[in-house]
């Protein structure tokens, strides 16, 4: 009797890593119910609690990322990659994949690259429109590179790249939720207009300062907001609320549960610019404008926000002007109903809506092949 196929998943770090994995997943279950599946993430990041929480079994790696600004520090994270590395042998070998999926984060570094020189067929998928160095090293042994960007051939060899898109979680697509059901959970006004603000799970530093700085223009705005702070900057954002008395039109919380209802009940979104981010607006149709965090490797976010800009789907503003253009643009741009809609039918041009499907099929193809 043949047995259930076995995968390891690898990576996290951001949710925007982590969504994508899950939604993996769980289109390889729905193809093949008897898979095993075990997740591989990093101590003490939040994948090794967002995956429980989907029904799946995780094991942390002892590894970090980089120190870029203080070189020193470094020595450290040799150590914690060598020790990472000979923990994913030793989960390969208990395990005894039949493939390993990296989706990106820190773990899916050591974990790939010590599969592939196991002789465990890997599988990567780039998220963004410009290729991290571990995905462009891992991409030497990789047996397939899903991407959701076109020209991805100037970092990975052509004859293994498969344009998949990004999964995104798979709530968010056929809800039947209406504009005015959305607003409830908010206390808002299905007659107004509605801007959505999201710096990420941790937050975004620079959008949370310009949305303090802005308190009162947004209280006599006439719009609404729904302003997901993060959790580093929760604390910090609800005492500048209320020293600035009762603003109705704001909605503030740390971390949004629901995205389902936040998106059916935005007219625009503000945000970074990861790619799993886009990669919902694009199905969701959502006129976004984007700032792209600088604080990320080989910037790119901002690739990532070019490459929709390219296509006048999207707004882009940098970090650094942020401060002085972000809410003077999105209250000028949520009155502007023909901007609004261009935006929304060219971001939709844009989207790929059965990534994580596709990506199951590769995983399985390759187990079949070998």
């Amino acid at each position: 009797m043949k047995r259930p196929i076995r995968v390891i998943i690898s990576g996290g770090g951001t949710g925007g890593h982590i969504f994508p994995a899950i939604s993996i997943a769980n289109a390889i279950k729905e193809q093949q119910p008897d898979a095993e599946i075990l997740f591989v993430g990093a101590e003490g990041r939040m994948e090794m609690q967002r995956v429980p929480d989907a029904g799946y079994k995780i094991i942390g790696l002892p590894i970090a990322g980089f120190d870029r600004k203080h070189l020193l520090k470094n020595f450290s994270v040799l150590i914690k990659i060598l020790r990472s590395q000979i923990k994913a042998r030793r989960i390969i070998k208990e395990f005894r994949p039949d493939v390993a999926v990296g989706v990106g984060g820190y773990a899916s570094g050591p974990l790939l690259k010590t599969a592939g020189m196991m002789g465990i067929p890997t599988l990567i998928q780039e998220q963004n429109s410009y290729a991290g160095v571990t995905n462009k090293l891992l991409a030497k042994k990789a047996r397939r590179i899903c991407v959701a960007y076109d020209n991805m051939g100037a970092f990975f060899p052509a004859d293994r790249i498969l344009m998949t898109g990004n999964p995104v979680r798979q709530d968010l697509v056929n809800t039947l939720i209406t504009r005015q059901e959305a607003l409830k959970p908010f206390n808002l006004d299905p007659t107004k207009k509605t801007i959505l603000i999201l710096g990420g799970s941790l937050g975004a530093r620079t959008i949370n300062q310009c949305i303090i700085a802005n308190l009162e223009a947004i209280k006599q705005s006439g719009v609404q907001f729904i302003w997901q702070t993060g959790k580093f900057y929760f604390e910090q954002a609800v005492e500048a609320v209320k020293a600035a008395g009762d603003i109705p039109n704001l909605y503030t919380t740390d971390f949004i549960k629901n995205m389902t209802h936040a998106y059916a009940a935005a007219d625009l979104v503000i945000s970074r610019a990861g790619a799993g981010s886009i990669s919902e607006f694009c199905l969701l149709h959502k006129p976004v404008i984007l700032v792209p965090s600088p604080n990320v490797a080989e910037d790119h976010q901002t690739k990532n926000a070019l490459a929709l800009v390219d296509k006048q789907a999207a707004l882009y503003i940098k970090d650094s002007e942020a401060g002085e253009k972000l809410i003077p643009t999105a209250l000028e741009t949520i009155h502007n109903e023909m901007q609004l809609k261009e935006l929304s039918e060219n971001i939709a041009k844009l989207a790929l809506p059965d990534s994580a499907n596709m990506i199951a099929k590769e995983v399985i193809s390759l187990i079949e092949k070998e």
